[in-house]
């Protein structure tokens, strides 16, 4: 006959292990929970240091880039648009180098500015607003004197 005292440490053993296995299930479930909400954080925390390094860098240009332009345009932001300045070269019936004459460069740099191949800088972009305020005879003027 088996000892009762035998019987009842086996059933205590395997009651024990039924409820360890139960907590251990738990524990591993959270723990999975966690550790994917951990790399979720890590993955939001990665593109916000990437955008916060983007928006540094842009910050940086303009506040770069205001100080040089205010400095040259006093204040006046100027818009450019090689169509316009086609249109009005055209409409004047001057060649690309005698409206280069006009505004300080060559004819050259006057085509690639129509062509949309380069942009003028902002002392450029001055002198063709005050190209664009000259009227024929100024402008006839202009070009007999250089």
């Amino acid at each position: 006959m088996p000892n009762i005292a035998s019987i009842l440490k086996a059933e205590i053993s395997r009651v024990a292990r039924k409820e360890v296995r139960t907590e251990i299930e738990t524990l591993k479930k959270a723990s999975v929970a966690y550790r994917s909400s951990i790399a979720e954080l890590r993955r939001q925390l990665n593109a916000l240091e990437k955008e916060l390094r983007r928006l540094a860098k842009v910050a940086a240009r303009t506040a770069a880039a205001p100080a040089s332009d205010n400095e040259a345009t006093a204040g006046t932001k100027r818009r450019f648009s090689a169509a316009r300045l086609a249109a009005h070269r055209a409409r004047l019936g001057l060649s690309a180098a005698s409206y280069g004459q006009l505004v300080g460069v060559s004819g050259q740099t006057i085509y690639h500015w129509e062509q949309g191949k380069a942009r003028p800088r902002a002392a450029q972009l001055e002198s063709l607003a005050a190209v664009r305020d000259f009227g024929a005879r100024e402008i006839a003027e202009r070009l007999t004197t250089r």
